[in-house]
């Protein structure tokens, strides 16, 4: 198989049967999470593993190429776009004000503590960057928003948000066991939850054990932190246009077109798709599985750039920095809660 996807294409073929080989390994990957023990781990996380395997064992796929960079990039970006639909703005603005202060605060505090232990451990910048903008605001899905915009390497992006996928997941294991022996009411674990934890299905997975009531204000908690994504892009593009200036460079940062699309599908699930125009649970976790499976392909894509001598290279001293980062999160949002 390896032989044949390294045979010279056509254009369309290639085009084709990339776009296809990041979806079959995605499903492998959906397969491997059904495994226990994998379960925990996440689908998402799990095609990142086969994909960077396939890339060790059988080497990068030359011959569908732009296939694979077409799902890495384009679909990607869809993926982001109807991440909008999952960002409940109203829900935000009416009920979750008072959180987005702490949301603010954390996104701050993890993004500059994980920058600035990176520098002191002379780890790799832009991974722990990625790391930082992931753990503090919504993991994978932040994480591929703010690669391109400071130009980050696909493989500096797959090794984010597989590490990213796999800490979260191990802390929102943790928070599931301590649960019954912390001296908080469900609403308060719940708040601790979204306010602290990394991924939606991770504050989703932490947040069950406490109840409807519980699992919705840990929700709240995080979709602040997903919804201060958008102003947070546009000051990285600030930043990137700024270094550039004083660097007295010519690179250009391109405007991340795709975040307009996340505004718009954002404005239309909270105040016209169900309020407005009929728009059935149905459909809306079609679209919510649909999203998924896009970025699970986009994310096969980036896995298969990975090269796992770099990843022991440039990965472990990122991956500390951000370890330290998220337990002193879990500690101090837990005393202001």
């Amino acid at each position: 198989m390896s032989a044949f996807l390294n045979k010279p294409t056509s254009p369309k073929a290639a085009l084709l049967g990339g776009v296809l080989f990041t979806f079959l390994l995605a499903f492998l990957g959906f397969l491997l999470a059904q495994v226990p023990g994998f379960d925990q781990i996440g689908q998402l996380a799990c095609a990142i593993i086969i994909a960077v395997f396939y890339r060790q064992l059988f080497g990068y796929p030359t011959a569908i190429r732009s296939g694979i960079t077409f799902s890495t990039k384009r679909l990607l970006r869809v993926a982001i776009i109807l991440y909008g639909l999952k960002l409940n703005i109203n829900t935000v603005l009416s009920d979750g004000l008072w959180l987005l202060v702490r949301d603010v605060g954390v996104i701050a505090f993890a993004i500059l503590l994980t920058v600035w232990l990176a520098k002191r451990f002379k780890a790799d910048q832009t991974i722990s960057l990625l790391l930082g903008v992931g753990t503090g605001v919504c993991g994978a899905a932040a994480i591929a928003a703010i690669a391109p915009i400071i130009k980050a390497k696909d493989e500096d992006t797959a090794i984010g948000v597989g590490i990213i996928a796999l800490m979260g997941t191990i802390f929102a294991i943790s928070y599931t066991i301590i649960r019954p022996f912390l001296p908080l009411d469900d609403i308060e674990y719940g708040m601790w939850v979204g306010i602290s934890l990394h991924e939606i299905a991770h504050v989703a997975l932490a947040g069950a054990p406490a109840g409807e009531d519980g699992l919705a204000m840990a929700l709240l908690g995080k979709l602040g932190r997903v919804f201060l994504l958008v102003p947070l892009c546009f000051i990285f593009i600030f930043m990137m246009k700024r270094k550039n200036k004083d660097e007295e460079t010519t690179a250009k940062v391109d405007f991340p077109w795709f975040l307009l699309g996340f505004i718009f599908l954002s404005v239309l699930g909270s105040y016209v798709l169900g309020p407005v125009v009929p728009f059935p649970e149905a459909l809306r976790d079609f679209v919510s599985t649909a999203t998924t499976w896009l970025l699970t392909a986009a994310m096969v894509g980036l896995g298969l750039n990975v090269s796992l001598r770099d990843l022991r290279e440039r990965a472990l001293l990122p991956l500390a920095a951000m370890t330290i980062t998220s337990v002193l999160v879990s500690v101090l949002t837990y005393f202001i809660i």
